[in-house]
């Protein structure tokens, strides 16, 4: 096993399934974006169901209380610009991993890794962004 990094910024996935990921596998210390706050709360705007609501408002307000997230700043909206141009450079579209991009841009402009549990969202950002598979 790789040893652990110091921080890295973890994707929403990766948040939303926390209670499964061995802890080992994430850095010493996480961050979330503002992106995946905003994530956090379309899914709880999203549900169909009370249980649901419930269960996902629930995640959000401990992310909200839990976290002071990294912002998508001048830094970031200038990297997100670069990702875009990669993702396109590898045939892929941009327009519907705006969210991916946003938050990899911030992990990318904050130099930081980024952990997911969808790496195939990344492809092509390598030159940029390192993503790590959870």
């Amino acid at each position: 096993m790789a040893e652990r990094r110091p921080a890295g910024v973890l994707d929403t996935n990766v948040y939303i399934d926390l209670a499964k990921v061995d802890r080992m596998e994430l850095p010493e210390r996480f961050e979330l974006t503002t992106i995946t706050l905003a994530e956090l709360q379309q899914g709880v705007a999203l549900a169909k169901e009370a249980t649901a609501r419930d269960d996902r408002g629930k995640r959000l307000r401990a992310a909200i209380a839990g976290y002071y997230p990294l912002p998508f700043d001048r830094r970031a909206s200038a990297r997100f610009g670069s990702l875009v141009g990669l993702t396109i450079a590898a045939g892929r579209d941009p327009r519907s991993r705006k969210f991916d991009l946003m938050i990899a841009a911030i992990a990318s402009s904050n130099d930081l890794p980024l952990y997911t549990r969808n790496p195939k969202d990344f492809v092509g950002l390598e030159e940029l962004v390192e993503v790590v598979e959870v």
